[in-house]
């Protein structure tokens, strides 16, 4: 099944592609800010004396903020619109920059990092929100996956530049230096962008209190490819997501023994990856709709037994060129859980589109979050017994293909509903 157009389409081109290219860049930033803790994990439990499991609460409280924020920031994004939103995560996220960067405790350490996830749990919704006012929907795919693409390459800034500057200037002038970058980006969203192209003007929504949003979050909660979606991002885009964040870092160094230089390549292999497996995503799910499932699944298939093999290879170390395909194929995560957006993007309305990628956004994080927690935690308990702490990805792995199953069949049975409905609709528009 292809994408097909849709009646009241914007027409994209490069106006389109100037705006949004505006607020794509807030959520650049944002990426650089959420991973800059990655290359910095060792440097922070040396500069705030903690052990594994208070490491871990780091990123843990910077995506329990996220996450949790994920709902209200579609419902923002459907009432206020994107400008706003974006506007407002911009200032958020550079301030946790900045508090982290001259934080002299663990406790504001914590505060700032929460803060940061505060804002950025505004951007990437207000993008794909963005790219749906000013791309027609035969484009979504291609366009959601090209967001993921530039959040990956602040991915690589934070592990070529930021780790760099680590290294270089110190933890306060590398980290309060970066967040010029999020007053950058705050100008330009205040200057350049729009929510919409003229003569797409969203239908106005009365405000309606409590009961507007229990009934949008029903409402969405109810379509199974809303909850499909958010199964695919959770069990596909957690095991990079984890590397990246916070321990691929300390498992490469301490458990693999590499050197800080040759981990941070990998670390960038992840990345580069991810970017081309994006751009090969996209296009496919663009062309061929059917394709989702078993991009997705194979995803997790492939991250699973390569895993397996890299945690239980008999030898002291795994070897090198394990490592390499392991980090080639983890760079394939962020674009399968891209996929997640494309089952719940089509079973919603527009006026549910903000709320509906919420919900699904949630799911990756929420996986990442506990995995996070579940390696620092077995870490402690087992001695620093990498195998037994990383296992836990195979627990969220088999959690979620159950759910995949259980939910395909009704999903892709409604969406085929609303097809057929959708084009009865258009041969009946009168010229």
């Amino acid at each position: 099944m292809s994408a097909v157009s849709i009646p009241g389409d914007p027409p994209g081109g490069r106006r389109a592609l100037a705006v949004w290219g505006t607020g794509v860049s807030v959520y650049f930033v944002a990426v650089i800010f959420r991973t800059s803790l990655g290359v910095a994990g060792l440097d922070a439990a040396d500069r705030f004396h903690v052990n594994a499991s208070a490491l871990s609460t780091f990123s843990i409280l910077q995506l329990l903020v996220y996450a949790g924020m994920q709902i209200p920031v579609g419902l923002l994004v459907d009432r206020l619109g994107t400008k706003k939103v974006l506007t407002l995560g911009a200032v958020l996220f550079t301030a946790g920059q900045l508090g982290f960067a001259f934080s002299p405790s663990y406790g504001m350490a914590l505060a700032s990092r929460a803060l940061l996830g505060c804002g950025d749990a505004l951007t990437f919704i207000s993008v794909l929100r963005l790219g749906s006012r000013w791309f027609p929907a035969r484009r979504g795919p291609l366009v959601a996956q090209f967001a993921g693409l530039i959040g990956m390459a602040g991915n690589l800034v934070s592990t070529l530049v930021l780790a760099r500057l680590l290294h270089g200037v110190g933890w306060t002038a590398a980290f309060a230096g970066s967040a010029a970058a999020g007053a950058v980006v705050l100008a330009l969203v205040l200057l350049f962008l729009k929510d919409h192209p003229e003569g797409h003007e969203p239908e106005p929504l009365p405000h309606q209190g409590a009961a507007y949003v229990r009934r949008q979050i029903a409402a969405s909660w109810r379509e199974p490819g809303t909850r499909l979606g958010l199964w695919v991002h959770f069990t596909t885009q957690f095991p990079a997501m984890v590397f990246l964040l916070l321990w691929g870092l300390p498992f490469l160094v301490e458990a693999q023994g590499l050197s800080r230089a040759v981990a941070g390549e990998l670390l960038t292999l992840v990345v580069l990856s991810n970017m081309v497996v994006g751009l090969v995503y996209g296009q496919i799910v663009a062309r061929h709709h059917g394709a989702r499932l078993p991009l997705a699944l194979g995803t997790v298939g492939s991250t699973a037994a390569l895993w397996a093999a890299t945690l239980a290879y008999p030898g002291p170390h795994a070897p090198m060129w394990l490592l390499i395909v392991l980090c080639t194929v983890l760079g394939a995560c962020g674009p399968a859980s891209m996929i997640g957006f494309d089952f719940a993007r089509p079973a919603n309305p527009p006026e549910r589109q903000g709320t509906a990628s919420g919900i699904t956004n949630m799911g990756g994080f929420i996986a990442s979050m506990t995995t996070l927690f579940a390696i620092g935690v077995l870490l402690d308990a087992t001695g620093d017994d990498w195998s037994l702490a990383f296992s836990a990805v195979f627990v969220l792995q088999a959690l979620g293909v159950s759910q995949i199953l259980r939910l395909r069949k009704r999903a892709q049975r409604r969406e085929r509903e609303r097809l057929v409905a959708s084009r009865v609709e258009t041969v009946h528009v009168p010229a």
